[in-house]
């Protein structure tokens, strides 16, 4: 499947097009999911999908597929990996997976979206794990709507370059979440430093003072 290919799908089945291609990502789907929702963003862009409307469809086909994999892994177990090829073919991501989790705990599902295919593999472990329903849903759709965003309104503005800004996401996805997470704190800082009784009020004083 090409990105041309893709394109001219969701031009033809629209909205539907846009939430199955994700949907399906749990069962490798050829074309990467950041260029699914950066086409998703174009298409907007070029007048053929409405934006609101084509952003919580997309958001829906994000975070579902995962929650398939969730459900999957709490239900069935290792069976699915061991009776479909699959384990052998996401050993090295498997890894991985397996290293977020015990290192980063619930918080493996909020940076393995940044990671092409542990993002697939971490909702599967955590389900095998038999995560709670309502802590999963809690760390995975919050971190899936940020996500998605990002990758949305970057093919909004950038649509030409999907295929350029994939590549780099695959190789440097680990850059990409620190520099959002530096972004984060920043912008909780500065927003907790505002809610402080006083404290603008003694800055403004100081200023005054010197």
């Amino acid at each position: 499947m090409t990105y041309e290919w893709l394109f001219d799908l969701i031009q033809q089945f629209g909205y539907f097009a846009l939430f199955f291609a994700l949907w399906l990502g749990i069962v490798g789907m050829p074309v990467p999911d950041e260029a699914i929702v950066m086409t998703g963003g174009l298409v907007t862009a070029l007048g053929f999908l409405a934006p609101i409307p084509a952003f919580f469809i997309t958001y829906l086909g994000v975070v579902s597929g995962l929650t398939l994999g969730y459900i999957l892994g709490k239900q069935f177990g290792s069976v699915v990996l061991k009776h479909t090829g699959l384990k052998k073919k996401t050993a090295p991501y498997l890894s991985k997976a397996h290293s977020m989790l015990i290192k980063y705990g619930h918080y493996a599902l909020v940076f393995s979206y940044y990671l092409p295919v542990v993002r697939h593999l971490v909702p599967y472990l955590v389900g095998i794990g038999k995560m709670p329903y309502h802590k999963y849903a809690l760390y995975s759709y919050s971190s899936g709507f940020l996500w998605t965003l990002i990758y949305f309104l970057a093919g909004r503005f950038f649509g030409n370059h999907i295929e350029q800004i994939v590549q780099q996401t695959r190789e440097y996805g680990w850059y990409l979440l620190i520099l959002i997470t530096i972004g984060y704190i920043a912008f909780y800082i500065y927003h907790s430093t505002k809610k402080i009784p006083g404290l603008q009020e003694s800055y403004q004083g100081t200023k005054k003072a010197l």
